[in-house]
């Protein structure tokens, strides 16, 4: 470890990762040596003859993992952004071995009885409030994940879940290549009729036309794609991605929902769900049903009325036969231009990538925190070219972080977007934070602007959301410092901040068109306000479908035979009538879900619909109260964006609106009522 960049903290400015040092062959050794150093710490604190305290014990405990959490933040940041086949391999074989670490630690009976100890006597510990949370939260942990065992318990614990890390991992990968394999190659431009020269040309290669797969079941090309077959083509490559041959994935899912089952079986749960819902906000798997069952009748009802407008636009323009999924977001498109006079390619000139985000969405955090970017081109080098890098500063000149940004989609990068730290803060150690924003735009060709769509634009504005929420982490202990919160609150921020890209002050400091710089006429802004509960019939019956599939996979018992994974997905879709209309398929099909078995989503996914509920909720305070102010900002980050994971959620968010949350503003927003 003496030449290994991990062996200590960087020497760049925030201890920001040092791409230039960094090779593929630091990972497994630093790795190794983190491990190994972990369980040094471990040892010497269940070896201590003293009495358990908060300082040798809990604080020992979290200072334990400072050379792994370095290692790990840049290690599985590639492993999603730009992987290659040696990382690939590397993940093979390190994900088990720190499955297996973490069990040593949280089934280690020694170190659980000294964490028990203190929990139980927490009351006259004399704590201030965050060291009280950090040691409530390591005693549910170490509940959580089976303390209380039995050591014949554990040992099969330990085993179940060093077969689930491998299977995640092995899923993620089979699913990128799935991805991957499933692009549909068009030889005839006449084909592509519908395309923009500037889509054609950003999907030319050598001899043809490179359709790649985006991560959801609805493909975007299929909005502008008037050829019907091609569309078909193309939505029945993404439906049908990872289920045969050497990139199915279907057995993988049937293991891991088995595993996942047994393991809450094994810790004393009816299903998985109940278990890991531990902690959150909803706290149980009925509030979520009761959630969807609430939701399902009413966009139901508005999904089929969007059916009816579309099939009758179908059927105006000429065609004979009946809606089909490959359909819907063609002829919705048509109907959004003859009901609002919207057309997609309208907008994508003023929506040109870095003026969107240095103009719009740094633009948005200046006003609400005072806080500005400054582009940082030469002194902090990257994993990739495209990748943008911003050092942050607070309004009186105080530094406050930096800010990496990758947005163009390719093949070395998994789909989606999302958000993750570099550099976690926390006053232990002295560090500010560093955080990074991915998302899957698709890259102009040579010369050309990089244009996005609004969804595209929204999704960045979400992003920086959970940045904010990252960047304005004030905590002591990096594990409970920043995004470090219950899935079903991390989302909150992130949706509130997407509120901002039509707000007019941000919007027309933005929305400028690539080429005159003219500001977006009022007239195609009150369009595009016109048409936001437009498809959102269509939009919220896919998100509640997927959300529902994930819930029904973490919702079987132990002892379930899941003979075929789409026969248990068509029944789970009919259980909660989400299959009333043939044409929405879920937003992710069970098989290339990698939310819920290739990331932390499992059980999780009703979350962006939870947190959009208290994000619209949240907005409506922003508008009671003046809208976009500097003590609105101060405000919002002080009582929740500054927090982590030291409050209860729903304490925090109701301290914070003065009130419960509402549902009424979210049925509102999405043309429910």
């Amino acid at each position: 470890m003496n030449d290994n960049p991990f062996s200590q903290d960087s020497e760049l400015p925030y201890n920001a990762p040092n791409f230039k040092k960094i090779t593929n062959a630091h990972f497994l050794p630093a790795f190794t040596a983190g491990m190994r150093e972990q369980n040094e710490v471990v040892e010497t604190i269940i070896g201590n003859a003293e009495k358990p305290t908060f300082e040798n014990t809990i604080l020992e405990l979290e200072k334990s993992n400072e050379l792994l959490s370095r290692v790990g933040n840049v290690f599985f940041a590639l492993t999603s952004a730009h992987t290659n086949d040696e990382i690939k391999a590397i993940q093979e074989e390190i994900s088990p071995k720190l499955s297996e670490q973490t069990d040593g630690i949280y089934l280690n009976e020694q170190l659980f009885d000294r964490v028990k100890t203190l929990y139980v006597n927490r009351e006259s510990l004399d704590l201030d409030s965050e060291s009280f949370a950090l040691l409530k939260n390591y005693y549910e942990d170490f509940v959580k994940a089976g303390a209380e065992l039995s050591a014949e318990k554990k040992s099969e614990l330990k085993e179940i879940n060093s077969k689930i890390a491998s299977l995640s991992t092995e899923f993620n990968q089979t699913l990128l290549e799935a991805n991957n394999e499933g692009a549909v190659y068009v030889f005839d431009v006449k084909e592509l009729e519908g395309l923009s020269d500037a889509q054609l040309e950003s999907l030319k290669t050598d001899d043809t036309y490179k359709l790649a797969l985006k991560n959801t079941t609805q493909q975007p090309l299929c909005t502008n794609l008037a050829n019907r077959a091609i569309r078909e083509q193309l939505f029945k490559a993404s439906t049908s991605r990872a289920t045969e041959g050497n990139t199915a994935t279907l057995d993988i899912v049937k293991q891991l929902a088995t595993l996942r089952a047994e393991k809450a079986e094994l810790l004393g749960y009816a299903n998985y769900a109940e278990w890991n819902l531990i902690g959150t906000m909803v706290k149980e798997p009925q509030t979520v049903k009761d959630m969807f069952n609430n939701l399902v009748p009413a966009a139901t009802e508005k999904a089929k009325v969007e059916a009816g407008e579309i099939q009758e636009m179908i059927t105006t323009m000429g065609g004979d036969f009946e809606l089909a999924s490959w359909d819907w977001q063609y002829y919705a498109e048509k109907v959004r231009k003859a009901k609002y006079d919207l057309d997609e390619e309208q907008i994508k000139p003023y929506f040109e990538l870095k003026n969107v985000l240095e103009n719009g969405v740094f633009f948005a955090a200046e006003k609400l925190y005072g806080i500005t970017f400054i582009e940082r081109t030469k002194d902090f080098p990257t994993y990739h070219e495209e990748v943008l890098v911003y050092e942050l500063f607070e309004e009186n000149g105080t530094k406050l972080g930096l800010f990496y940004g990758d947005y163009f989609a390719r093949d070395s990068k998994r789909g989606g977007a999302w958000m993750s730290n570099f550099v976690n803060q926390s006053k232990l150690y002295d560090k500010k934070p560093v955080v990074y924003n991915v998302m899957n735009v698709q890259k102009p060709a040579k010369g050309d602007a990089a244009l996005m769509t609004y969804d595209e634009v929204e999704t960045m504005f979400h992003e920086m959301g959970h940045a904010l929420h990252g960047l304005f982490a004030d905590q002591t202990y990096p594990s409970i410092s920043g995004t470090s919160v219950a899935r079903d609150f991390v989302e909150f921020p992130s949706q509130v901040n997407e509120n901002w890209a039509l707000h007019p002050e941000i919007l027309n400091n933005y929305a400028k068109h690539h080429q005159t710089g003219e500001t977006i006429p009022k007239a195609l802004v009150e369009k595009i306000n016109n048409a936001s509960t437009f498809n959102q019939g269509f939009e919220l019956i896919e998100s509640l479908a997927a959300a529902n599939l994930d819930m029904e996979w973490h919702t079987v018992s132990g002892d379930s035979q899941i003979e075929d994974v789409m026969t248990f997905e068509n029944n789970a879709l009919a259980k909660t009538k989400l299959n009333q209309i043939p044409a929405i398929p879920p937003r992710y099909k069970s098989q290339y879900f990698a939310h819920i078995w290739g990331s932390g989503y499992a059980a999780g996914y009703y979350a962006y619909l939870w947190t959009e509920m208290l994000s619209h909720d949240a907005y409506q305070w922003f508008e009671e109260n003046e809208s976009l102010t500097r003590e609105n900002g101060d405000r919002f980050r002080e009582m929740i964006l500054s927090q982590g994971d030291t409050q209860d959620y729903e304490t925090m968010y109701n301290n914070w609106r003065g009130q419960e949350p509402s549902v009424t503003p979210m049925e509102k927003a999405r043309g429910l009522k």
